[in-house]
């Protein structure tokens, strides 16, 4: 089938609950992410600078230490005495450097902040028999009764180009027919997802639940009472002064939230372990309805989860995988239509679904946009942003109402490793094109895509953990994990790796990194999909 012949077909972009994704009725109107060479907002470059010149202090004062060191190494004996002779002469004068120089130290050490490091994390790995193929996948969606022929056909050209594999996950209650979606299905499928990950955290770590002093979770569509945070606090019985939050509604990009939050309380509580929860629940969420807008994510979401151990503690650092550089996030929620371009409510017939605008890439876009570039100022080499900044001013000024290209900044030069969330094997195909990026560079989106599905959250963790199974990931390397949200949210986290980094004893892709990469994926991106 021939995108000139096609009078329907559907391009999976990413999914519901946070995940990007999209519906496309005709092909000549598909909606892809804007080109970032066409417009830049100056102001989102401001917000960059402004993170810049609040660490101010800290840069100036580097380089007048360097220089007073440098001048010290210069003196002569001599010199040192008749110094020594001056100040003997001067208490005064002595006294009030020696109260400048304690009190500029006491207010820096006071005021900079605390290096976090990010010891081991999880990822969750099913049992095999969760497997789902796509045409076990279509025969049981047949079998329910619920969709018409349109819905089915619509689910299957989904699924062929989705860039999901054979081997992705579903949860028990959707294995049976009719499918079983209860509360206490949907509870079993959140223990399973979290326990699991945080036992092989705690074994791979030596640490003890009653050493975590914080804790986050974070589940957009699944909330129950008590809260899934307090059924992490029952089963492990973590102390009773434990910081506990749940984040719920937030979407796919909530795993960067969540770091984001545990870094901030890190910042306040010393000496103490900060435990990240991110994971997503399909039990109770699998629409079974024919409105082709809810029906993406059936096709992408898949069972998955992942738990993350981070530390303040200056004797992890020797032992830590990373080191947390940044956090930056983005939020377009006071536009409605951002606002609404993921959003779950009930269709005609009152089937419960997430519901994907049509605008769904272009807002997706916009968010990136802006979140790129408040990044750029804190990763980029001061030579790229010098060209893009130079390059905007002039469009701004000497050539406003001119089409002047500004300059994108290369950001393979800041980072080594991207982890781009696993949205769709479109949402992957733009941003590879927009940010000129390399397939090797979105090799471990891709393969996560494959192997895993769009696992939500946690769909960055288990790329960083393809990167590390290829043996990959080395002492200084960067890594930026990018997710969008619902709501609608982009956001950013920047890691660097302290050391030479080996995969986990309990890495997901230990049984079938060998088969990776998988060259049909690629082969997919390049023809577009097409039949």
């Amino acid at each position: 089938m021939s995108g000139e012949s096609a009078t329907a077909s559907a391009t999976p972009v990413g999914g519901g609950g946070g995940g990007v994704g999209g519906i496309q009725i005709h092909p000549q109107s598909r909606t892809r992410l804007p080109d970032f060479l066409q417009s830049v907002n100056l102001k989102h470059v401001k917000l960059g600078y402004h993170y810049l010149v609040s660490h101010l202090l800290t840069l100036c004062l580097i380089p007048l230490m360097a220089v007073i060191v440098i001048e010290a190494t210069q003196l002569n004996p001599d010199d040192i005495r008749q110094l020594w002779l001056h100040l003997q002469y001067n208490l005064v004068s002595v006294i009030v450097c020696s109260t400048f120089l304690v009190f500029g130290i006491t207010v820096y050490v006071m005021t900079r902040p605390r290096s976090i490091f990010l010891v081991d994390y999880a990822c969750y790995k099913p049992s095999a028999e969760l497997q789902v193929k796509y045409t076990q996948f279509m025969e049981h969606s047949r079998l329910t009764g619920d969709f018409d022929e349109s819905s089915l056909e619509f689910q299957r050209k989904i699924l062929e180009r989705s860039g999901l594999g054979e081997e992705t996950y579903v949860p028990e209650a959707m294995h049976f027919i009719p499918p079983r979606p209860s509360m206490q299905a949907a509870r079993e499928e959140a223990e399973q997802v979290m326990f699991g990950a945080l036992d092989n955290l705690f074994a791979n770590t030596n640490v003890k639940p009653k050493d975590i002093g914080i804790l986050v979770v974070n589940c957009s569509l699944f909330n129950p009472t008590p809260s899934l945070s307090a059924m992490i606090v029952n089963k492990y019985k973590l102390r009773g002064n434990i910081l506990s939050y749940n984040l719920g509604g937030m979407g796919c990009s909530a795993g960067v939230i969540s770091v984001g939050l545990a870094k901030d309380l890190l910042q306040v509580h010393r000496n103490t372990y900060a435990v990240v929860v991110s994971t997503e629940n399909i039990t109770q969420n699998w629409y079974f309805g024919n409105k082709k807008s809810m029906l993406i994510p059936n096709c992408l979401f898949r069972v998955g989860g992942a738990a993350i151990l981070l530390s303040n503690k200056s004797k992890d650092r020797r032992r830590s995988k990373y080191k947390l550089v940044h956090v930056v996030r983005t939020h377009k929620g006071a536009d409605d239509k951002a606002f609404k371009c993921v959003y779950q409510e009930q269709d005609d017939a009152g089937k419960t679904g997430v519901s994907l605008s049509k605008d769904l890439m272009a807002i997706a876009g916009e968010a990136l946009k802006t979140n790129i570039t408040t990044l750029g100022p804190l990763v980029l080499p001061i030579s790229e942003q010098l060209l893009f900044f130079v390059t905007l001013i002039a469009k701004k000024t000497l050539f406003s109402g001119k089409k002047l290209k500004p300059y994108i900044p290369d950001f393979k030069l800041a980072f080594d490793h991207f982890c781009i969330h696993a949205g769709g094997r479109a949402v992957i195909d733009e941003l590879e094109k927009n940010l000129q990026l390399l397939p090797e560079h979105v090799e471990a989106s891709r393969m996560t895509l494959h192997r895993f599905g769009n696992t939500s959250s946690s769909s960055i963790w288990y790329e960083l953990a393809y990167t590390e199974a290829k043996g990959r990931m080395g002492k200084g390397n960067r890594v930026w994990q990018i997710a969008f949200g619902s709501g609608f949210k982009c956001n950013s986290a920047v890691w660097e790796a302290t050391r030479n980094v080996k995969p986990s004893v309990t890495n997901p892709w230990d049984d079938c990194i060998d088969r990776y990469p998988v060259q049909s994926v690629f082969e997919m991106s390049s023809s577009g999909g097409k039949e």
